[in-house]
């Protein structure tokens, strides 16, 4: 199954966004890119391609503890910006270094539960709005996007996400995205995940 462990921001803040984005779609070419959901929307912190079912038990319990062992935080959406012609994404403000801890700590636990990791790099943390294929240039997107300054919000919990990719070849379908564990920032009891 494929996973990655993840921050998601609340509906507040996703209002605010989805309001953005609502403007962006009206500029030249927006119908070649492929817009993400905004119930997709989320900060990745590890991906991890390939797990299998096995090392499950061992990668929510290091989940845990990165949880456990991390402070709840306060973040904010602002600006945005642009991966080349590939990705345009929406930034983030506040206490970034937090998020990046949270993100190192979410990577070391999915490789002490054995799973295979890309080789480490430099977290730069993104929200994706929109997927290009090369034929939009991304730069009056993210240009748009520059004034915008959201809410402030506290990062509570650290999530793990299973993402199933299409199978139907319907074109514009999306992965779907569940989410199976949740763990409070800071200690606490195990918040029940998507299935209850």
């Amino acid at each position: 199954m494929r996973l990655f462990a993840a921050v998601r921001p609340p509906d507040a803040v996703t209002s605010e966004l989805a309001a953005v984005t609502a403007a962006l779609r009206d500029l030249p070419g927006s119908g070649a890119l492929r817009w993400a959901t905004r119930d997709s929307w989320h900060f990745t912190l590890a991906f991890m391609a390939e797990v299998p079912p096995e090392t499950l038990p061992g990668l929510t319990a290091r989940l845990a503890r990165a949880a456990h062992r991390t402070p709840p935080f306060t973040l904010a959406l602002r600006g945005g910006g642009h991966f080349g012609d590939r990705v345009l994404w929406a930034g983030v403000t506040g206490e970034a270094a937090a998020l990046r801890h949270l993100a190192g700590r979410a990577d070391a636990a999915a490789r002490k539960a054995g799973i295979a990791m890309e080789e480490p790099r430099h977290y730069r943390p993104h929200l994706t709005l929109a997927r290009g294929h090369g034929v939009t240039d991304l730069r009056p997107y993210a240009e748009a996007l520059a004034p915008f300054e959201g809410a402030p919000w506290t990062v509570a919990e650290l999530i793990l996400v299973r993402s199933s990719l299409p199978k139907s070849g319907v074109p514009g379908e999306r992965p779907r995205h569940e989410t199976v564990g949740r763990w409070p920032l800071g200690g606490g009891a195990r918040l029940p995940d998507a299935a209850g």
